[in-house]
């Protein structure tokens, strides 16, 4: 079981990012799917989840209202939208899954699936 991720890149403040994470080996679609980031220095935290059962989002406050979690199902890919970015977005983004959403979806060590190898993201201010 695996999950893949998009590239590393750079985008100036104020601009659209998308990230990709595309699983090998099993369908997404059976799984609720978290997005995290970690910033230099800090922990990893969540930002953005999608339920398995009934396809519910759910975000963070840092970024509501700017990102948007979406599945593709004929891609087998669970995608972030990123608007209006900020400098203090700059980091390593992560993908994880499980059976469903955790008690505590924020909190990185209570997904217990597979994780994807992370994508490096900076915004230029």
């Amino acid at each position: 079981l695996q999950l893949v991720q998009s590239g590393e890149t750079l985008v100036q403040s104020g601009g659209s990012l998308k990230l990709s994470c595309t699983a090998s080996g099993f369908t997404l679609d059976y799984y609720a799917v978290g997005w995290f980031r970690q910033a230099p220095g800090k922990e990893r935290e969540g930002v953005a989840c999608v339920s398995s059962s009934d396809g519910s989002t759910h975000y963070a406050d840092s970024v509501k209202g700017r990102f948007t979690i979406s599945r593709d199902t004929a891609k087998n890919t669970v995608y972030l939208q990123m608007n209006s970015l900020k400098p203090e977005d700059t980091a390593v983004y992560f993908c994880a899954v499980d059976t469903k959403v955790p008690v505590n979806p924020w909190l990185s060590e209570y997904w217990l699936g597979a994780w994807g190898q992370g994508t490096r993201v900076t915004v230029s201010s």
